[in-house]
């Protein structure tokens, strides 16, 4: 059963993965690259995921094909969207945050690689309404 406290520690680890990424081949490099290398730590972790999962769009009761991709979908409940930008603006976190909602994902780590400290600077952490319900251990 998926709790706020497996959810956490489960964050803490992902967040451990795109800091040894990070650590090893630095910043500067595209999307794709940190990408590629993370899906290999996570791998090494043991950690499941789903990469490039469609995100089904259901609208008046029909799913609609549009090709909305998350970048990680990982054990089932947390959205990992990867960047490689100077910046983080709002609409990298409303992208993380429909994904969440339309995954009915409880929590979203949007990190960006293109900075000096992932734990820093990198990464922010998000929670919606599914994530309240959920049992806290």
């Amino acid at each position: 059963m998926v709790t706020q406290k497996y959810l956490n520690e489960l964050s803490f680890n992902v967040i451990g993965a795109c800091i040894e990424v990070h650590k090893t081949i630095g910043r500067g490099l595209l999307e794709n690259v940190y990408h590629e290398c993370l899906k290999e730590e996570l791998s090494h972790r043991k950690i499941n995921f789903v990469t490039e999962m469609n995100v089904p769009l259901v609208y008046r009761n029909k799913e609609l094909n549009t090709n909305l991709k998350c970048d990680l979908f990982i054990e089932n409940c947390l959205v990992v969207e990867l960047k490689a930008v100077l910046e983080l603006n709002p609409l990298c976190e409303a992208q993380l945050m429909t994904y969440m909602k339309l995954l009915k994902a409880p929590k979203g780590i949007l990190i960006n690689f293109n900075c000096f400290n992932i734990f820093k600077e990198g990464q922010k952490t998000f929670v919606n309404e599914y994530f309240k319900i959920l049992p806290k251990d």
